[in-house]
């Protein structure tokens, strides 16, 4: 069983979504459950600081041994930094989806909606 936790909120694509230090800026990466399935992952293509993102639309992929898989944005807004760590250790978001693999900071320019809790992602996951 994947971990995920109370305090973020998801999307059926399984990205995951939580609040950063300032209100307006939201970070977000792949699920527990997403990097499992995925496999060992050995390259993630990111959106640039100060693209527009759309929620619902492709902003990057994850690749891995098995498969590329693309990440949906799940909130729309301004891109205001990247993860850069993971471009030389992609592996991190393998260990660790919800702390130091995070993808992006977005700078959110309307409130998302379509989010899951934890217990409504989990039904899915199941």
């Amino acid at each position: 069983m994947s971990l995920i936790p109370d305090d973020l909120q998801y999307t059926k694509e399984h990205e995951w979504v939580g609040a950063t230090a300032q209100d307006t800026v939201l970070r977000f990466g792949i699920t527990d459950f997403a990097q499992g399935a995925l496999g060992d992952i050995v390259y993630v293509q990111l959106p640039k600081v100060g693209e527009k993102i759309i929620a619902g639309d492709v902003c990057g992929e994850v690749e891995s041994t098995k498969s590329v898989s693309e990440i949906f944005a799940p909130v729309s807004g301004t891109v205001t930094a990247v993860n850069e760590s993971l471009n030389n250790a992609p592996e991190t978001i393998n260990s660790d989806p919800y702390g130091a693999g995070w993808l992006v900071d977005v700078e959110v320019s309307q409130a998302p909606t379509e989010l899951l809790g934890a217990s409504e992602y989990g039904e899915i996951t199941a």
